[in-house]
């Protein structure tokens, strides 16, 4: 396993290199995107990206919790959670470590 971090900059890099617009066009489409899909996870929405996978809101009901360290209960309040489902052909891909 690689400790490196792929980041916007990486990306939008990435972009620059292979698509052809200028760096500020290429930083400004990858923040245009990452915007549309999280304006549409806010408003509930599921978005689905063929061959990578699928983000969704799911909403956890409220609970009842207990402290590791000293037991007592603790209430946990119902809250929305990301969730992220891998396509199968990443799954594939990433457990057979290809990169395309």
């Amino acid at each position: 396993m690689s400790d490196k971090t792929l980041t916007r900059m990486d990306i939008s890099e990435a972009v620059f290199r292979e698509v052809g617009l200028s760096r500020n066009e290429s930083a400004q489409l990858l923040e245009s995107v990452l915007q549309h899909i999280s304006d549409a996870l806010v408003a509930g929405e599921t978005v689905k990206v063929s061959s990578f996978g699928t983000f969704s809101v799911r909403r956890k009901a409220a609970r009842v919790g207990r402290n590791p360290k000293t037991g007592e209960e603790v209430p946990i309040s119902p809250r929305r959670v990301l969730s992220f489902r891998p396509s199968h052909l990443m799954k594939e891909r990433v457990a057979a470590g290809t990169r395309r």
